[in-house]
C-alpha cells in the first residue's frame, strides 16, 4: 500500500492507495503542536478503521506547503513505517512535465495539480485550486507549467472582514438566495462568493484570452471548491481528489528513490 500526503497550511489530506487507485482518504488539521508520536498515533487508528496497518506502508509521497511540520512528518514515517517519504520539489521526476518558473519556488501543491491535471485531462489546461490561498495554475498543451496567480483564499477573506471591521460578525459560507442581499450576514455571503466567482471568471477569461490557452480546459479542486463552482460556467471539471492523484501519478516515476529504514 502507498501512503500520500498532501500538507496544506489548514489541513492534511491523507490517502491509502494500491497499486490501481485511491481507496481511503482522510483529512485532519494541520496541527504545528502535534509531535510525531501523535500524528503517528491519529495515522494508525485511521488505518486500523479500515483493516490496515503500518507493515502494510510499502511506500510514502508526501507533498507539502508547511515546512514547520515537515520534519515531524518524516520522522512519524520513519519511525513508524521505517520509510522515509518521498518530497514533493522540482528537483524529482515530474512524470513528463516541465516546469518553465523562475527560481525554484514553486509549491509543491501547484506541481502536484499541475501533473494531475495534465496527465488526466490533458493540456492546455487551467487548475484553480480553492484552498487556503486560490491558487491558479496553467500548463500549456505540451506538459510546460507555465506559471499562474495566486489570490486571497474564500475562508482566509471571510475572517479578514470579521477580523477588521468590528461589526461584522462571522458567516456561514454559503450561497444567499440573491446577489442584493438583505441582511447584514447575506451582504457578507454575497460579496464573498460571488466575488470570487467574478474573479475566477475573470482570470479565466483573460488566460484564455492569449491564443494557446483558447482551449484550455479548467479543473477546479480544494475544500471551497463547491461554493464558486455552482456559480461559475468556466469550470468544466471539479475534482476534490486531485492533489492526491497527483502524488499518486508522482510515486510511479520515483519509487525506485524511495529509502527504507
Amino acid at each position: 500500500m502507498i501512503l500520500l500526503l498532501d500538507v496544506g497550511n489548514t489541513n492534511i489530506k491523507l490517502g491509502l492507495a494500491n497499486e490501481v487507485k485511491t481507496l481511503y482518504t482522510w483529512r485532519i488539521a494541520t496541527d504545528t503542536n502535534k509531535t510525531a508520536d501523535e500524528f503517528g498515533m491519529v495515522l494508525f487508528d485511521l488505518l486500523k478503521q479500515n483493516g490496515y496497518s503500518f507493515s502494510d506502508i510499502e511506500g510514502i509521497i508526501m507533498s507539502s506547503v508547511a515546512p514547520s511540520i515537515n520534519y515531524t512528518l518524516e520522522h512519524m514515517c520513519t519511525y513508524y513505517m521505517h520509510t522515509r517519504p518521498i518530497m514533493v520539489s522540482q528537483k524529482i521526476d515530474l512524470a513528463g512535465i516541465t516546469i518553465d518558473y523562475q527560481g525554484n519556488q514553486l509549491g509543491a501543491d501547484r506541481i502536484i495539480n499541475a501533473v494531475a491535471a495534465y496527465k488526466l485531462y490533458g493540456g492546455p489546461v487551467i487548475t484553480v485550486d480553492f484552498g487556503s490561498a486560490t491558487t491558479f495554475g496553467v500548463v500549456d498543451a505540451n506538459g510546460v507549467f507555465q506559471g499562474g496567480l495566486i489570490a486571497p483564499g474564500i475562508k482566509s477573506s471571510a475572517e479578514s472582514l470579521t477580523n477588521t471591521a468590528a461589526k461584522l460578525p462571522r458567516i456561514e459560507l454559503v450561497k444567499p438566495g440573491d446577489i442584493i442581499a438583505k441582511n447584514t450576514i447575506e451582504n457578507m455571503q454575497a460579496g464573498v462568493i460571488f466575488g470570487f466567482t467574478g474573479l475566477v471568471e475573470y482570470i479565466i477569461d483573460s488566460i484564455k484570452k492569449k491564443p494557446d490557452f483558447a482551449a484550455a480546459k479548467v479543473v477546479a479542486t480544494g475544500g471551497m471548491s463547491q461554493l464558486v463552482t455552482q456559480n461559475s460556467t468556466a469550470i468544466d471539471v471539479v475534482d476534490r481528489a486531485l492533489s492526491l492523484k497527483g502524488l499518486r501519478i508522482l510515486y510511479d516515476s520515483n519509487k525506485n528513490k524511495q529509502m527504507k529504514y
